[in-house]
């Protein structure tokens, strides 16, 4: 029997579709944002010995006691805020599981959310399944500003959600303390909650510094803010993350998540409880990616490349209108990754509507070995 599909114009993500383009063509994959390298070996040391001492079995729903209270002392030394480990912290599998649980905790048929483009692609179809309706406003390169005037003439009585992405993957733009008090300003007036997608809150560069909802009181009474563990360790396969808001949004997102997943892998949460004692495996990781983003920079630059700043995450976007201008984005990253062996992202996948841009985005979270033979690859084109 046919059913009607919730999602009639999602297909395959472009991230499943380029890595295959990649393996398929024997090209080096800058492609999709996952490390070519090893997570640290105490890391798993630690998974061994949790699996080793019988940590097998489900863990708590809301997630292990030791690892909210670990999350909960990192935020505090980070951000100098306290959280409620028991009533305010959740540990959920990734956090695009975080994502869409918080999605689905707030809204129903017929309401509204803002999102702002280019945005990570999970969002909109999370908002469709719903039954509610993503309101896009599109940000244009090479700045990707938010006119936060623009984002307030989007509210309407169905808003009831505005979804941020800070650090942006793709636009790597990072937010100042002065968009998170406009952010707040549009929230209170209109009573509206906000989703902060903050998986790559360690990955800011040239001496910036991550506002975060949390660290601004009146965002943080009316936000979820999600983060990704395999981000900050460099295990996105072990797809745990956690959601961190007010007790009474928690409590909602548990009703959810407990029926989602109920629970997150016992061992790998053990593991990372352990590993984030130590506040050196993250403190240290900003400086950890700005020098491979520096590293792939020149290669790019020397194959005609024009770069936008990377401000933040592992991604670094380019402009190709001076290798070939004839190509839009999807067609010049499939001819890229075929003729010329490298995978890259086109960002017009990233917008509902897309500006007139020639942008595709390139991932740096690579052994140096990987980043320096993408180069070399790339050094025909300006020939």
């Amino acid at each position: 029997m046919p059913i009607q599909s919730k999602l009639p114009e999602v297909g395959t993500t472009i991230f499943t579709v380029m890595s295959a383009l990649a393996n398929e063509h024997g090209a080096i994959n800058l492609s999709q944002g996952f490390p070519d390298y090893p997570c640290d070996a105490g890391l798993l040391d630690a998974l061994n010995r949790a699996a080793q001492a019988g940590y097998n079995q489900y863990a708590p729903m809301a997630g292990l006691p030791a690892l909210r209270a670990a999350i909960a002392a990192k935020l505090a030394l980070q951000h100098g805020i306290s959280v409620d480990a028991e009533t305010e912290i959740t540990v959920t599998a990734g956090a695009t599981q975080a994502l869409f649980t918080a999605i689905a905790t707030v809204l129903h048929a017929g309401d509204e959310a803002i999102l702002l483009d280019p945005s990570y692609d999970s969002y909109a179809p999370s908002i469709l399944a719903q039954g509610a309706k993503p309101v896009h406003i599109a940000l244009s390169a090479p700045d990707f500003a938010v006119d936060w005037a623009l984002v307030e003439a989007a509210v309407t009585p169905h808003t009831r959600l505005i979804l941020i992405n800070n650090p942006n993957n793709p636009s790597t733009s990072v937010f100042s303390s002065a968009d998170l008090d406009a952010l707040a300003a549009i929230a209170e007036r209109h009573d509206l909650l906000v989703l902060a997608d903050e998986v790559y809150e360690h990955l800011v560069f040239d001496g910036q510094q991550h506002h975060s909802v949390l660290a601004h009181p009146a965002l943080r009474a009316r936000s979820f803010a999600t983060y990704s563990f395999g981000k900050t360790f460099h295990a996105t396969g072990w797809k745990i993350g956690y959601c961190v808001a007010p007790a009474a949004l928690t409590s909602e997102f548990r009703k959810i998540h407990q029926f989602l997943v109920f629970a997150v892998n016992s061992p790998a949460q053990h593991a990372i409880a352990a590993h984030l004692a130590e506040p050196a495996h993250w403190q240290g990781l900003s400086a950890f990616f700005q020098r491979k983003r520096d590293l792939l920079a020149p290669g790019l630059q020397a194959a005609g490349f024009t770069l936008l700043p990377s401000a933040g995450t592992y991604f670094q976007l380019a402009d190709y209108s001076a290798i070939r201008d004839d190509l839009d984005d999807v067609a010049f990253a499939r001819w890229l990754c075929i003729e010329h062996g490298v995978a890259s992202i086109p960002v017009s996948v990233f917008y509902r509507q897309a500006p007139a841009q020639k942008l595709v985005r390139f991932c740096f979270a690579k052994q140096e070995q990987t980043l320096q033979a993408a180069s070399e690859r790339l050094q025909v084109l300006h020939s």
